[in-house]
């Protein structure tokens, strides 16, 4: 029976729950991290700002273009401060995430390998028998923490290359829109196409820089050699990778969809249900989906690190094995002639 390194990766996130769970944990550190950095530097943010009398007049009024005048007096002089409060939070998150990143991926993938080698072992003994060969290694080096590094924070420049990608594809397509000579539906057409093409070169390279790192996880790569090792997989071995991104990405669209669904009907119910409650519905239902997706990800990670253990003989249906045939006996090629029934005298019939 072939073996099918989609399968696999779900298999082993069923099998072994603490592959998911690791991945989950140091995501989840940092979301948290992340979120409640945010939640406190909004709230001192807050304190910075003074209200005078008027402007808390203005605001008890609860007319709409009083309140808008009184908020636009209230965070006049204020925008340097968030933006620099905003570019001090990125650095320190994506520092924070380099490293979290770095220590999660050397986990996860020295646990996948382990496993896997382990698996192309029973394997191979399995085939040995039916005349094939093997040579499985059992031990599993620790990765390349510094590698590692250097490819998240090229995921991190990708991201921010990203956003000035999308802020040129908007300055390109407002050239065809002047205050003299409007033309929005202009616009909107040059810059769809320019926006999903920066998307989809992001989108690529971040996944290869991805598939690198399994590399500097599992084999010591550096950086460099990571990224040329990951580039000659997918040269080798382009249809198994695409198999197992094809399966996982329509699973993690499947969830996302299912998501989406449950929450807007959970919004619906707003009117009729406490807001509290609802909201409550609507943060549980994201937090499973996030858990889904993380899961997902791992079987992913998974099906990559099958493709690079399991040898691709191996995944190939094994030979039947044949059962013996014994020799055929010798047979007799001349007649009896002392035979009775090919005698030509008469015989006397006894009884």
């Amino acid at each position: 029976m072939a073996i099918s390194p989609t399968a696999e990766g779900f298999r082993s996130t069923f099998r072994q729950p603490s592959f998911a769970l690791a991945e989950i944990a140091w995501r989840w550190v940092f979301g948290a991290t992340a979120v409640t950095l945010c939640i406190f530097g909004f709230f001192e943010y807050l304190d910075t700002l003074r209200v005078s009398r008027w402007e808390l007049l203005f605001l008890r009024t609860k007319q709409p273009f009083l309140v808008a005048q009184a908020i636009a007096h209230i965070l006049r002089g204020s925008l340097y401060r968030v933006v620099m409060s905003l570019l001090l939070a990125f650095l320190l998150l994506s520092v924070l995430w380099i490293v979290a990143a770095s220590v999660g991926r050397i986990a996860t993938v020295r646990a996948l390998t382990a496993y896997f080698r382990g698996m192309a072992g029973r394997v191979a003994g399995i085939r040995v028998l039916a005349g094939g060969q093997a040579d499985v290694a059992s031990d599993v080096p620790s990765g390349n923490f510094v590698a590692l590094l250097r490819l998240n924070f090229l995921r991190i420049a990708l991201a921010v290359a990203l956003i000035l990608g999308l802020l040129a594809a908007d300055i390109i397509a407002g050239f065809v829109s002047t205050p003299k000579d409007p033309e929005p539906g202009l616009a909107f057409i040059i810059f769809v196409p320019l926006a999903a093409l920066v998307f989809l070169f992001a989108w690529v390279l971040n996944w290869l820089i991805s598939l690198a790192g399994v590399f500097a996880a599992r084999d010591r790569y550096s950086a460099i050699d990571a990224i040329s090792s990951a580039v000659t997989l997918c040269r080798e071995r382009a249809g198994s990778l695409f198999a197992v991104s094809t399966w996982t990405g329509l699973a993690h669209l499947v969830a996302f969809v299912g998501a989406t669904t449950a929450i807007s009907m959970a919004m619906g119910f707003m009117p009729l249900l406490p807001w509290r409650l609802v909201m409550l519905v609507v943060i549980l239902l994201t937090i499973a989906y996030f858990a889904v997706a993380d899961w997902l990800y791992m079987a992913r990670l998974a099906g990559y690190v099958c493709i690079l253990e399991i040898p691709e003989a191996l995944m190939k249906p094994a030979p039947p094995v044949r059962p013996a045939v014994p020799p055929a006996s010798s047979l007799q090629t001349t007649i009896d002639r002392d035979e009775l029934i090919l005698s030509d005298v008469a015989q006397p019939v006894t009884g």
